[in-house]
């Protein structure tokens, strides 16, 4: 079963499923900047438009194109710019 997740007044919305080896997440963000936190490690890949990820402990943001990925690690916050829609996979570990 899906399951479906809203975020910051319905910018953000993801679908959450299984894949064969580890829970993921589909989803869209409308452009605008948003903070999210882990509780597991993260690997989020831009599968349309473009992400501007500032990671934790980081001091510069780093922009990530389509079929681009960075990892976040559990239990930290990390800041992303959207400036058109776009949209991400996430993989749980």
């Amino acid at each position: 079963m899906f399951k479906t997740n809203e975020y910051f007044d319905g910018k953000v919305k993801s679908i959450a499923f299984q894949t064969e080896t580890l829970p993921a997440t589909i989803g869209v963000m409308r452009a605008g900047e948003y903070e999210f936190g882990t509780s597991q490690r993260e690997y989020m890949t831009v599968t349309s438009g473009v992400l501007t990820v500032k990671l934790p402990d980081a001091d510069d943001w780093v922009t990530f194109k389509q079929g681009e990925t960075f990892i976040v690690e559990a239990n930290l916050s990390f800041k992303v710019k959207a400036e058109v829609e776009s949209s991400y996979l996430c993989l749980y570990e």
